[in-house]
Formats: structure tokens, sequence, C-alpha cells
């Protein structure tokens, strides 16, 4: 079977074929309406272009995953990796967020810099080696839901139905350098505790002027760490509630912390920190990311630094932080752009980040 295998000449893809059905498939997504855990359109859609080229796809709630043709148990296997669902659109939007206008060489619309195009881009690159006869590794490509909301049913909810992974490339906006690892996060509710009371005598005791004190340290508190190292923990108050009218001392006073963590500290260390420190309760979210990393002498990391890619940790969280094999976050379009108004992503750097994947694959190939 493996001789007659061999000897099938299967030629790639036309390069240029690929980056305009990318253009395509990136304008039907946008045009799809995909909030997280409503994705069903862009799942659809999806598997219908993977189909047009031949490949049976594997679906599970709005996760649609397939591997190579001539998939092989004896070799590693790289995992392609982005999400179709987008965050909703935010009132400064000027244009239509679901019509894909094409202007300047730029693609605008929700979704289309976070994470439409390193999608398509994915895509392209598994079309292009999905009938290679000669591969030193499998490619298994999978498309999820429920990314922007850490959801249940995204990337989570089919990692024991996959193949084994032996490391993977998670599509997001990086400008095609290689994010070798990721910080974690993790939410906390805070509450503290006053009593009420009539403002005009001085009554009670206010919560607010309490909650002050703790959001005052969560500013300024500074987590140990060697010198001249990145800070491992950031802590940010995102939100504050409190009061029912002028005249009434507030008994209550709730407020959130986003909390971004390296390997250096656990979720545990943290809240212990947070506890000897504040007075105010708090519950922590659920769908804590742990922070991710890869060894810098990865055969992916070494692959990309001969092209040319620079390496760096990456401040934003991603499904990345779900996965427990090595991986690297990498994908066209920039992390600035995203879920802003009259979102876009430039054409030439979907076709960039669809030939350095190939070309990252290639180099991959020549050191496993």
């Amino acid at each position: 079977m493996n001789t007659v295998v061999k000897q099938l000449n299967i030629s790639h893809p036309d390069l240029n074929q690929l980056y305009n059905e990318a253009i395509e498939l990136l304008s039907a997504l946008i045009a799809i309406p995909s909030f997280s855990g409503a994705e069903q359109g862009t799942a659809n859609e999806i598997e219908a272009h993977l189909a047009k080229h031949g490949i049976n796809t594997i679906r599970k709630n709005n996760n649609v995953w397939c591997y190579n043709k001539f998939f092989d148990n004896a070799k590693p296997t790289i995992l392609l990796n982005s999400h179709h669902d987008t965050v909703k659109p935010n009132e400064q939007y000027t244009l239509d967020p679901f019509n894909p206008i094409i202007d300047d060489e730029k693609i605008h619309g929700l979704g289309s810099n976070d994470a439409g195009a390193s999608l398509v881009s994915l895509i392209s690159t598994f079309i292009y080696f999905y009938e290679s006869t000669d591969l030193a590794f499998n490619l298994c490509l999978a498309a999820t839901g429920e990314e922007e909301n850490s959801g249940l049913n995204g990337i989570r909810s089919i990692l024991n139905d996959l193949k084994p992974i032996s490391f993977a490339i998670v599509g997001e906006p990086t400008g095609m350098q290689m994010a070798i690892a990721e910080k974690g996060s993790m939410v906390i509710d805070c509450v503290a505790k006053g009593r009420s009371g009539h403002a005009a005598p001085e009554e009670g005791d206010n919560a607010i002027y309490k909650a002050i004190k703790d959001i005052d340290w969560f500013s300024h508190f500074k987590f140990p760490i060697e010198d001249h190292l990145p800070a491992p923990v950031k802590m940010t108050v995102t939100e504050i509630n409190a009061g029912l009218q002028h005249n009434i001392v507030p008994g209550e006073c709730r407020f959130t912390v986003d909390i971004r963590f390296d390997h250096n500290y656990t979720p545990r260390e943290i809240l212990n920190v947070i506890i000897n420190h504040t007075i105010s309760s708090f519950n922590v979210r659920p769908n804590v990311l742990h922070p991710s990393n890869i060894d810098v002498l990865h055969p992916l990391v070494v692959a990309g630094q001969v092209l040319g890619k620079k390496t760096y940790v990456s401040p934003t969280s991603s499904d990345q932080g779900w996965l427990t094999m090595p991986s690297v976050k990498m994908g066209p379009g920039e992390s600035a752009r995203s879920h802003t108004a009259d979102e876009f992503v430039r054409i030439e750097e979907i076709e960039e980040g669809i030939t350095l994947y190939i070309h990252l694959l290639e180099s991959v190939s020549k050191r496993l």
C-alpha cells in the first residue's frame, strides 16, 4: 500500500487560486453573523468550502475538523487551529459589520482580522498539503467556535475526540510573528462590604471607601520577579458598581479584576497574595486560562526563526490556553485591530500568511 502511495504524483494547488479562494471564503464568513455560541452558519460555510476540495469533515457542536488524505499513524500530527466566532460589533462602527467591503486592498468586516484572516489562511494551507503523499507529518485542521467567550462548546469540547496531537499552530493576528508563550487569564468578582446609612449625618460605613483601598492595592502591587524580566502578573480593575441613590451611604461595592499571569505564578499563589492584602471578598469566575509556552529549541520555533520570524510573549489570551501540547500563536493581521470598529485586514496580509504557513511547515518537515 505504501509503495502505491509513493508512486502517486499529486501536485499542489495553485497558490494564486488559494489566495483568491481565501478572500472569497473570508467574505462569505463575514456576511454570516457568528457570535460566540451561535456559529452554525459559519460552520456550515466552512464544511461546504472543504467539501468542494473533496475533504471529508467531522463536526461536533460548531467545531469542524479534518485530516490530511494520506494520514499515517506513525507520523507526528500538527494541529492547525483558529476560530470562526466573533464578538458583537461595538457602537462605534460606521460600516455594516456584516458587509465584506473590499476597498484599498483591505477587506472590512466583523471578524476579518480576529481571526478570519488566520482561519482562511490555515484552511488554504491545509488544502495545499491535503493530497501530499510524502509529508513528514500529518495535519489536523480544526475550525472551532466559542473562543471569544471561552465557552464549553469550543475547542475544549473536541480535544478528546482528536487523534493524538504532537504540536500546534494557533491562528490569531500576530503580524505573522511567533508568540511562543501566552499569559494566562483569570477574572475575579470582588465585593467590599460596609453598612448602609443616611448620607447627611454620615451614618453607616461607606463600602466605596473600603473598595477604594483594595482597588488602589490592585493598581500598585507588583509581584516579585527577577530584575529585567517582564512583570509576571498584571491586575486591572475593569468594572465597578455601588450605590442606590445620592443620599444613601452604600453598604456594598462590587468591582471586577482582570488578571493576566505567566508561568511564574499559579492561580492559587496569586489568590493567596490577594487574600493577604485585601479586605474584600471575591469569587473566581469559571474558565481560568492557564499560561502556555513552547521550548525555543522546538523544531517549530527553530523553523520559524530560520524564516526570519521573531518570537515574543503574548499578553492576550486565546484557545492556546486550553492546549496541553506545545504550540505557537501566529497569524496574519494585527492584534491592535481586534474588536475595534470597522475592523479590517489587508489582502496582502492573507496572501503572506498562506505563503509563510506553507514555508513554515516545509521548514518543520526538515527538522522532524
